[in-house]
């Protein structure tokens, strides 16, 4: 690093005990294999604060441990996102277009409206959202949380087929910021 500050990003979801924990574990890995770790912070926080203090739910981690991320059962503590975390974060993404509009309506200016991106829209290859997802709901990862295992997993999965394109568009665009 050459001295700048890393840039920080947010993961954002309702509760912040399943997707944004899991993408801030992804996001973690992809910036860490691509030897960009350095140059970012990834958080994660929910919409709202029902789950705040609480770990991420177990499955969460189990889904994580499964597909052989590192991550401690306990190692997250839930919170929620406020309107003055615009200023301490340069990305905040969201895990649905619901939690995109909550998170703009939060921002108080035109900059911070602009912070907000949706994780599925970085998505590319096979799993990317065909043609008018945006109308069919194919750019929101899927809540596990009154699911099952099967659910938890196939969210890690949607998660993890958009942070190639994120992590590349980060990097990219943080050249910018140096």
């Amino acid at each position: 690093m050459n001295g700048t500050a890393p840039r920080r990003v947010c993961m954002v979801c309702s509760g912040n005990i399943c997707r944004s924990p899991m993408a801030e574990v992804v996001l973690r890995a992809r910036l860490a294999e691509a030897g960009e770790g350095d140059r970012f912070v990834v958080d994660s926080a929910g919409t709202g604060d029902w789950h705040a203090g609480d770990h991420a739910d177990p499955r969460t981690t189990d889904a994580l441990l499964a597909a052989g991320y590192d991550t401690a059962p306990d190692a997250h503590v839930a919170r929620a996102f406020a309107r003055d975390w615009f200023a301490r974060y340069d990305v905040v993404v969201a895990m649905d277009r619901g939690h995109e509009r909550a998170l703009r309506a939060l921002a108080a200016t035109p900059e911070e409206r602009a912070k907000v991106k949706l994780l599925r829209t970085f998505t590319t290859g096979p799993g990317a959202a065909a043609p008018g997802a945006a109308r069919t709901g194919d750019l929101d990862v899927p809540d596990p949380y009154y699911g099952d295992d099967s659910d938890f997993a196939d969210s890690l999965r949607i998660i993890e087929e958009a942070m190639p394109g994120l992590a590349a568009w980060l990097v990219e665009t943080d050249a910018g910021h140096r």
